[in-house]
């Protein structure tokens, strides 16, 4: 990765967990050399400890004791679902309607990035292409569903693919042909760009986008000024409305095409012939590829900046591992075959899109809890990257500024989870490390809450922190 800054390093060993500060990212990456009298860097230190697998297991009636008041909270609402279970054992410590599919919000994200991380593996990179077009100096933008991809260094997503980059090797591969024509393939997604259950607006209140096979910046207008004021706007920024004719306009100005040339339009790439005309490429040869980040650090930024946009587009990576249309059907499907598949109960997972932005979506609280041990137990590895964007309570993310009253700093630091929030809907799903050391997994998800987001987050956090600061046994 180009830019680690903030970066919690994951140890998962057995049911361990442990975050590290960063260390010196030259030396991580072998880059710059010590001077020989300079002393060895130390060690990162410990930010939390890990959890210990031998400590003692709390028991179904302790779990019980600590949270049944909690979860009858009046600012829960009416239908509050809660699982909470050991990750080590996969023992089931406390339910409550815990197997009943609920509105999730954007836990949901956690379900997309475990599929997507099963199905693509966490190495796996998603390229963008140039071929070349049916006639000379014709260039064919293929869109393979990368949603960082960027223009040029001002990305909003640091280490994302670039645009200027595969404008220099087109540029190469072409030789002495100048560019002439630049046409879109974005035909690798189908379906309707929005998703017909968000709320109406989405399209146009900044946290979601029009979703294409090719798009930069996730579809931002101005990424600079988005990234700038990221923390100010919770992440919400105007998108352009048709992402792939944008990005495609944006590649002609780097080939150097301006005026008529520079107009773009949809078509499809035609497939390599190998018969070329002249000293022009052949139709359908590749001018040059570049290709995203690794899907783990995907996942990750999904996680952590709870960005709807990267989590509608690896839905569709989990369709296209599955033969399924690249669409919201098919990539809500794809994820609950990829689920069942790893054993979760497909039964209790209905989704109608990737981010959680539908409040048609239905998950348990069981599901979400089964995927997370199966992330922390060590039996299915390719899902551990789930863990690495998680916000940690009263320090990152959405749980920043949460965790900081005296009934709920006992999660602060020992609570890592991901959040969901659409009106009259709260979730919270993740991991908390007990009193006495164990890792426990929970899910609380509530769909029927009243209009009192502070104190229903607050009374979600009770549950979490109670289980923080007891043995529970």
């Amino acid at each position: 990765m180009a830019v680690l800054s903030a970066v919690l390093v994951v140890a998962l060993a057995t049911a361990g967990l442990a975050v590290f500060r960063p260390g010196p990212v030259a030396d991580w990456l072998g880059g710059r050399p010590k001077a020989s009298a300079e002393p060895p860097e130390p060690d990162p230190p410990v930010v939390l400890a890990g959890a210990d697998a031998n400590a003692p297991l709390p028991t179904p009636e302790g779990v019980r004791a600590a949270l049944e008041s909690l979860v009858r909270a009046a600012a829960l609402g009416d239908r509050v679902n809660v699982s909470v279970a050991d990750v080590a054992t996969g023992k089931e410590l406390y339910g409550r309607g815990q197997d009943d599919p609920t509105v999730p919000a954007s836990v949901t994200k956690l379900a997309t990035g475990g599929a997507v991380l099963a199905a693509r593996g966490p190495a796996y990179r998603i390229p963008t292409r140039a071929v070349a077009g049916a006639a000379p100096g014709e260039v064919i933008l293929v869109g393979g569903g990368d949603p960082t991809l960027a223009v040029d260094k001002n990305g909003f997503y640091p280490g994302a693919a670039r645009l200027d980059d595969l404008a220099g090797q087109v540029r190469k591969a072409l030789g002495g042909i100048a560019p002439t024509k630049v046409t879109v393939d974005s035909s690798l997604f189908s379906g309707p760009v929005y998703e017909p259950g968000w709320d109406s607006d989405i399209p146009t209140g900044g946290f979601g986008a029009a979703i294409t096979a090719l798009t930069t910046d996730a579809g931002r207008r101005d990424p600079v000024a988005a990234r700038k004021n990221f923390d100010a706007t919770h992440g919400a920024a105007e998108r352009v409305p048709q992402p792939d004719l944008t990005a495609g306009q944006q590649f002609a100005k780097l080939l150097g095409l301006s005026g008529a040339a520079a107009e773009v339009k949809r078509g499809t790439a035609p497939a390599a012939s190998g018969a070329s005309a002249g000293a022009a490429p052949a139709p359908g040869t590749e001018l040059g590829k570049v290709e995203s980040l690794p899907m783990s650090r995907l996942v990750d930024i999904m996680i952590s900046d709870s960005d709807n946009v990267i989590a509608e587009y690896l839905a569709r990576q989990v369709a296209l591992t599955k033969g399924k249309p690249a669409s919201f059907t098919g990539g809500a499907a794809a994820t609950g075959q990829v689920l069942g598949e790893l054993g979760l109960p497909a039964n209790e997972i209905s989704l109608a899109d990737g981010s959680g932005l539908s409040r048609t979506n239905r998950i348990s609280p069981s599901l979400l809890t089964d995927l997370i041990v199966l992330a922390g137990n060590g039996s299915h590895p390719e899902l551990t990257a789930i863990f690495g964007g998680l916000p940690v309570g009263g320090w990152s993310g959405t749980l920043d500024t949460r965790y900081q009253k005296a009934a709920t700093k006992a999660g602060a630091g020992v609570v890592r989870a991901k959040t969901g929030t659409l009106s009259g809907v709260n979730a919270i799903a993740g991991l908390v490390t007990t009193a006495d050391g164990r890792l426990l997994t929970f899910a609380v998800l509530t769909d029927r809450a009243p209009d009192t987001l502070d104190d229903t987050r607050e009374a979600l956090d009770r549950i979490s922190s109670a289980l923080a600061g007891c043995g529970c046994r």
